[in-house]
């Protein structure tokens, strides 16, 4: 089984997990489809004999399925890489923009999870928070948080 890969990975350098937020962080997306819709049904529904608004509606509906795009490639393209050294941070920040931050393995004091109320827990999201000596890093919405934590304080500990 050939072992995975990614951009920057150093020599001897070993990938354990990649785990990305939540996809209902790109609900924005979704919201603004669904507002794009509805705001093409208006004409169709003032008008219906009108040919013509058929063409605003697929237009509206164009617009939607952009944004609704463009709110899923930030959230596919934005992941978390965790090695037997650091934790690698890749945010998307818009179609041409990306930031990229390291932490190593070493640097970390301490790792905890919090899932927040019942929509956390009917959907599987939470808060993970990394505390090092730099500062702390935060990272919301994740899916699944309670496995991520343990998976992160073992390596932390073999670290």
């Amino acid at each position: 089984m050939s072992e995975l890969q990614f951009d920057g990975q150093r020599e001897g350098e070993k990938l354990k997990f990649i785990f990305r937020r939540h996809i209902l962080t790109a609900r924005k997306g979704a919201l603004w489809l669904i507002m794009m819709i509805g705001l093409g049904m208006v004409p169709l529904l003032i008008w219906p004999e009108n040919t013509d608004m058929m063409i605003v509606f697929l237009a509206c509906v164009v617009v939607g399925l952009i944004g609704f795009s463009y709110a899923y490639i930030l959230w596919y393209f934005s992941i978390y890489i965790v090695t037997n050294e650091r934790l690698r941070q890749v945010s998307q920040k818009g179609l041409y923009k990306k930031s990229v931050v390291d932490l190593g393995l070493d640097k970390i004091q301490s790792v905890s999870c919090h899932v927040p109320g019942v929509l956390g827990g009917i959907f599987g999201y939470g808060t993970i928070l990394i505390q090092t000596v730099a500062g702390d890093l935060v990272i919301s919405m994740v899916r699944k948080p309670e496995k991520i934590h343990n998976k992160l304080q073992n390596l932390v500990r073999k670290a």
